[in-house]
């Protein structure tokens, strides 16, 4: 397996960060309470690891592994306080602090989120590029885990285009692996398809464990323009695609339905599957908005105890206090 690193560097030192995300603020730095490691693996991908800085080998660790949007790198992902001049892209997502708040609300756990780009700035480009050998998908999660010492507690989880990367993991083998405790798509699914067993999979997964969870997060996209131009197709987008995962599900489970305020909400599997789609009333792009409005702290909380505690999915940013300059 080191075959597969190509080079490695590792950022521990505050100011080294700081550097990397352009901060020169007297506020406090939340990056010092955290190590980051950086790898490059064949073919073409970045991973930067982040992790607490003191590690207590009493927690069970959490590791979620996130899958970037096509166009962004990891150090827009992470996102940073948006100063004049800065790129719009650093304000979209800021998965940083909300991994940050997700610390501080599961205090029981050790909390490591995988960041993973890909030299073409999208997983399905990269996916098309190395004709869809999704066992390469597989081998990036097997190394993050390795790296991590290999936890039983693994949310794999994508926006956009990293919806890519959770199908070409599970397209990788027969069945969705027992380390994976939770799959999360934030407006990401475009790709699901039952002809490839997506559903079938999810389903065994589901059935195989109680623990499993599985987040789709999306919205009615169906009409929203850009330019003049409908952004999807006829048969595109994620509202149609979580239509279909919802169909496919019927067929095996009873899913219950409810509606609050622009959000609709289905329910299978005892609430341990859960289908979140905001009805969009006005037409607006809501692809990232999805995300920042504590789109990964809710699917990371789901059927969990605390639940909109401290926090509501698709209300102000939670995590506004622990985002770094």
């Amino acid at each position: 397996m080191r075959s597969f690193l190509c080079s490695k560097s590792v950022t521990i030192v505050c100011c080294a960060f700081l550097l990397l995300f352009n901060s020169c603020s007297t506020t406090r730095d939340f990056t010092a309470d955290e190590t980051n490691t950086f790898y490059s693996f064949n073919p073409e991908t970045r991973v930067l690891i982040n992790s607490p800085k003191e590690m207590d080998q009493s927690k069970q660790t959490i590791l979620i592994l996130y899958a970037l949007p096509n166009g962004n790198t990891i150090e827009m992902t992470a996102g940073k306080k948006i100063h004049e001049g800065d790129d719009w892209h650093f304000d979209i997502q800021h998965i940083a602090a909300q991994v940050r708040f997700l610390r501080q609300t599961l205090k029981e756990h050790t909390i490591i989120v995988a960041y993973l780009e890909t030299a073409q700035k999208s997983w399905p480009a990269w996916r098309k590029k190395y004709e869809y050998k999704d066992s390469e998908v597989a081998r990036v999660v097997d190394y993050v885990r390795f790296e991590t010492g290999n936890p039983e507690n693994v949310i794999i989880s994508g926006h956009s285009g990293g919806g890519s990367f959770i199908n070409g993991f599970v397209n990788s083998s027969e069945s969705i692996p027992n380390f994976i405790s939770r799959i999360v798509y934030l407006d990401a699914n475009y790709s699901y398809d039952d002809s490839l067993e997506h559903g079938k999979k999810f389903i065994n997964w589901l059935n195989a464990d109680t623990t499993h969870k599985l987040c789709v997060i999306a919205y009615d996209d169906r009409e929203i323009m850009l330019n003049g131009k409908k952004v999807v197709s006829p048969t595109g987008g994620t509202y149609r695609a979580t239509q279909r995962m919802i169909q496919r599900f019927s067929s095996q489970t009873d899913i219950t339905m409810k509606q609050d305020s622009t959000l609709i909400k289905y329910f299978a599997f005892n609430n341990r599957a859960r289908f979140i789609v905001h009805t969009n009333p006005d037409t607006l792009i809501l692809h990232t908005v999805l995300v920042a409005k504590n789109g990964l702290i809710h699917s990371v909380l789901l059927q969990t105890e605390l639940e909109e505690k401290n926090y509501s999915f698709f209300g102000e940013r939670a995590y506004s206090n622990l985002i770094n300059d």
